[in-house]
Order: C-alpha cells, then structure tokens, then sequence
C-alpha cells in the first residue's frame, strides 16, 4: 500500500468512524437513510481492499460503484419508498434491488468467504421458486416486485434489525476495540496476565488464559485474538519447554472465550439485545459466570497437564515490575472504568457509554508505557485505529447483511415455522431431545460461516421451539450463541486451531485433541446452563447463581482433570462420571 493509497483508506476509515458515531448524537435518523448509508462505507472494503488480483480490484470497484449509487438512491429516496410497503414499482427498482442483494452477497463473499452467501443463495432460490416444492416444506409463493422489495426497500430484509445492530451498536464498539488495539492496552493485558499468574506451575499457559480472556473481551474475534496475543504466548511456553501442540491447543482454547466474555462478547450480544429485548447490560450480568466458568475450566485443565508435563512459570526475567503493571494496566482499565461507569452510573445506553469510552482510549493513544509523548507516534496509532475501524466494521456489515437476507426469506416464505416445528415433532415434544438437535445444528453451521452468523440463523429457526419447550428466551439464547462457537475447536474446520498450529508448527490434527480436551467447558456449559436455570440470574438471584457456579466448578474440575490428569483408568472414569452426573442432577 503507498502512501497515497494508506492515506485513501485512512480517510474512509475516519469518515466511517464520524458516521456511526455521529449517529449517536445527530438524533433520530430514518432507518432508510442510516442503514444504506453503512452498507455503502463498507462496500470498498468489502470489495476492493480484499482483492486478490488484478481482475477482482477492478470488478471490486465496478461493484463497489454500483453498489455506492443503488444505496444512495435507496437513503435519498426513503421517504418516497417507506411508502411503497415493500412493493417495487417498475423495472428500474427491480434492477436496482437485484444489484443490491448482488452486492451484498459479493461483499460477504470477499470477505468470509462461500459458505455464508450460498446459504443465502439457496435461501433466495427457495424464496423464488419454493411454490414449486410439493408437501409441507413448500410455500405459496409470493410476487417477485413484493418479495424482492421486502429485501431491499423495506426493514424486513437487508435493512432489518439486524443491520440496525450492525449500524448503532455493533460499529460503536469495533472503534472502542480499534482504538484499545491501537495502543499500550494489548501490552496491558500481557502484563497483567503475567503479573498475576506468570510464577505459577503451567504459568506461561496460565499467562495465555488471562491474556486472551482481557483481549478477547474488546476484539470479539477468536481467530483475530490468536493472531495477536498467540504471538507473543506461544514463543514464550514453547521456549521454556511447553509441548508444542500444548502450547497451539492453550491459545486457540483460551482465545476461543473471548467471544463470550463480558463485556463486548464480539458481536454477537448486541444482536441478542434486539432478538430478546433484553437491556444490553442484563445480558452481560447474566453471561459472565458461564464466561468465567469456561476459563476456570481450562487453568484446570493446564493444571492437570502440569502432572503430565514440567510446565514451568515464566522465568522472572520475563515477568514485568510492578511499575510497568501499573502503568500499562491504565490503558485498557481507564476506558473499561469509563464504559462500565456509564452503562451502570447513569445508565446511558450502550453506544452512548461506549463514545465517552472511546474518547478516554484516544487520549490514551498519546501516552506510550512509560508515559512518553511522541506526535509521529500518535498519528501512527490514529492511521491504525482507522484502518482497523474501518476494515472491522465492514466485515462485520457484511456478514451482517448477507445473514438478513437468510432471516427476511424465512420471514416471508414461513419456512422458519416449518423447521421449528421439524424440531419438535422430531424431538417427540421432549426438552432434551430438541437440545441435542440443535447443538448438532449449531455445531454444522458453525462450522461454516461466522459465529454471530450461525447464532442469528440457528436461533432464528430452534429458538422457538426450545422457548414452547419451556426455556426462557435468554437461556435459550446464550445456549445456541455458546454452541454456534463450537466450531472454533473442533474439527474439521476448528478455526482457531488451524491458526495456532501454523504459528505453533505442529499438525493441526494434534492441536485440535488437546483443544477439545482443555476446552471441554465449551461443550459442558451450555448444557450447564439449561439443567440449572440460576446460572444466568446473577441480578435476579445472586445467592443462588452463585451456588450454580459452584456446582458447575466442581463438576467441570472432575471432569478435566478425569480427562486429562495421568491417574490410573478407573479413577478418571469416576471423576468423569461424577462430574457428568452433578451437573445435570440436583439442579439449582
């Protein structure tokens, strides 16, 4: 990238960061204005900055063009359209609707990948011409200009709920993530971590555990925490003689929870605030024992490996002084102060937390860890929040937007009726049966598009039928958001494993059995969730959520260290199964 080039893409990741947060203060703007408006900032990062070639650059800004006019005509038109009901009128909006979801599917495509756009394919064709299907599973059919309207120029497609997520809170908080990233917070994180558990037996994977938790909270992304905190995690356990698919099975373990650790829990809370109407700060009351559960699991699991193992603490030489722990310890705890104070003091809204949040994270960024000034390196660290901001939010859009349109095509055909209730003659009308079904669904789209994308479609369709079943909307909620995770340690996709092995150097199928094995609260605490209800009452029963934790940590402890630990068989099966028994019996 010249500089030129960088100084294009810096100014549109700045123009992207004024928007989303400009639209907490500019009032109330029309959804159809809004929305479009975010599609087209993410649509050359979509399309253009991800090309491969020569040939995709140049049909990236073709597309990226087109893609630019039909949202603006679709945002300078939203008053004229809002009264259309969803009905285009004439070739010329049929065009322009068709381009649209073209272009959505492109960008989601460049950027994640075939999966995800071909379920959205099949979900257009099955809208198109699902008339055609005989028996139950067929629909009525509906007008091409009324179906294709409902996409494009109505809030019941791509301009639907979700994207209003996506536009208002989700792009909030990649700034708030971008701007953490972009200075002396990821440094923070490590030292803390090291400071706290670096002198401990298996302290260097312990290190790893904490450092991906705290990191994990702001990036949301588990194969983005990897990249980063795995970088500097895995060389030091693999220096001081950690095996080494030990060293790539605890990263991409511990990395894989920052998805569901308080309090940004990657993008997918935010959209379980608009799917349940639950408050934004319940939601993360309610998931923070379940979070904290999960890496207590895992320091078990180190722990058991250490009687394998001589998994030693980090040398001292390697261990930060307490001033620098201090120091560098401010500049993720400041702006975490700053946003909690605002959603609990207050109670601002989220996004509005989160702007006062950013602010005190950008003042940071002029401050290195020994509390130095230098201007070269601010706007160095500016330049990176932008790019990152602006790379993040399109990524996000994108995945966004192409899940909508799955979500507006089960809306208009029924089709979501249908499978909800495939699951509950399948499952005969039992609670566990149906759970089982949709673990196993959850874990098959997991394994092929994003997490919040296999949340959204998952929940979408097996939500109902498990709340007719007698779940409560948020347990049912948390369930499939923790299970849509499954896929980042287990096989054959196991994202997070395929990244920790390269930079770990050990085959991956290796990585992947002692992910599984150290990760086993991933598999566990879901199902923990919904045989003791308590676990996610913190605000409303403390006393007895607290109790539910402390059953779950017992019977989470005998199961790792059965699995793990080198005792003889029949102890381990014991452990195992007094562990599989307490947590599903005497339910709290």
């Amino acid at each position: 990238m010249n500089s030129f080039s960088r100084y294009i893409w810096v100014s549109l990741g700045a123009a992207s960061i004024i928007f989303h947060l400009g639209l907490i203060f500019y009032g109330l703007i029309p959804n159809l204005i809004s929305r479009p408006l975010h599609m087209a900032l993410a649509l050359p990062w979509a399309l253009v900055l991800v090309a491969k070639n020569p040939f995709e650059k140049v049909s990236g800004w073709i597309i990226a063009l087109g893609g630019l006019f039909c949202t603006l005509w679709i945002a300078w038109n939203a008053d004229t359209l809002g009264d259309q009901y969803g009905f285009l009128s004439g070739s010329y909006q049929t065009a322009i609707a068709a381009f649209l979801l073209l272009a959505v599917l492109e960008m989601a495509r460049r950027s994640i990948g075939w999966p995800l756009p071909l379920v959205a394919l099949l979900a257009l064709a099955y809208g198109l011409w699902g008339q055609y299907i005989p028996g139950e599973f067929g629909h009525a059919g509906t007008p091409l200009a009324s179906f294709l309207g409902t996409l494009t120029i109505a809030e019941g497609g791509i301009w639907g709920k979700l994207t209003g997520v996506s536009v208002n809170i989700v792009a909030i908080f990649v700034i708030f993530g971008a701007v953490l990233n972009a200075g002396e917070a990821g440094q923070g994180f490590m030292n803390v971590a090291a400071a706290a558990a670096g002198r401990l037996r298996g302290g260097a994977a312990k290190v790893s555990v904490i450092s991906s938790a705290l990191f994990g909270s702001i990036s949301g992304s588990a194969s983005a925490n990897v990249a980063s905190t795995g970088a500097i995690t895995i060389p030091a356990m693999t220096r001081i003689g950690y095996p080494r698919a030990l060293a790539g099975a605890t990263e991409a373990v511990a990395s894989s929870g920052g998805q569901i650790m308080p309090p940004l829990m990657g993008a997918g809370a935010f959209v379980m605030v608009e799917l349940t109407g639950v408050p934004y700060t319940d939601i993360m009351t309610a998931a923070i024992l379940p979070a904290l559960l999960y890496f207590f699991a895992v320091w078990v699991g180190i722990d058991a490996f250490s009687l394998r193992y001589e998994l030693r603490g980090l040398p001292e030489d390697q261990r930060p002084c307490t001033r620098d722990v201090i120091i560098t310890s401010a500049f993720f705890l400041v702006p975490f102060t700053v946003l909690l104070w605002g959603m609990f003091g207050p109670g601002y809204t989220p996004q509005y937390a989160a702007s006062f949040a950013i602010l005190a994270g950008a003042l940071l960024l002029l401050f290195d860890g020994r509390l130095n000034l230098d201007r070269k390196r601010t706007l160095e660290r500016l330049e990176k929040t932008c790019l990152s901001a602006g790379t993040q939010i399109a990524m996000i859009a994108s995945i966004i937007l192409c899940a909508s349109i799955i979500i507006g095509v089960l809306s208009i055909t029924g089709l979501g009726v249908k499978i909800t209730s495939l699951i509950l003659s399948g499952s005969g009308g039992m609670l566990w049966p149906a759970i089982l079904l949709t673990a196993i669904a959850c874990l098959i789209l997991g394994m092929e598009v994003p997490t919040t994308a296999a949340y959204v479609i998952c929940v979408s369709v097996a939500g109902p039928a498990l709340i007719s079943l007698g779940l409560e909307p948020l347990q049912t909620h948390l369930f499939v958001f923790w299970f849509a995770l499954l896929s980042t340690i287990t096989p054959p996709v196991c994202g997070t494993v395929f990244i920790a092995s390269g930079m770990v150097g050990e085959n991956w199928l290796k990585v992947a059995a002692i992910s599984m094995t150290l990760g086993i609260g991933l598999y566990l605490i879901p199902l923990g969730m919904i045989a003791n209800p308590s676990l996610i009452k913190l605000s409303a029963s403390p006393e007895l959520a607290l109790l539910a934790t402390l059953k779950l940590a017992v019977a989470l402890s005998a199961v790792s260290f059965g699995l793990i630990a080198p005792k003889p068989m029949l102890v381990r099966l014991t452990l195992i199964l007094f562990g599989g028994i307490l947590l599903f019996t005497f339910p709290v």
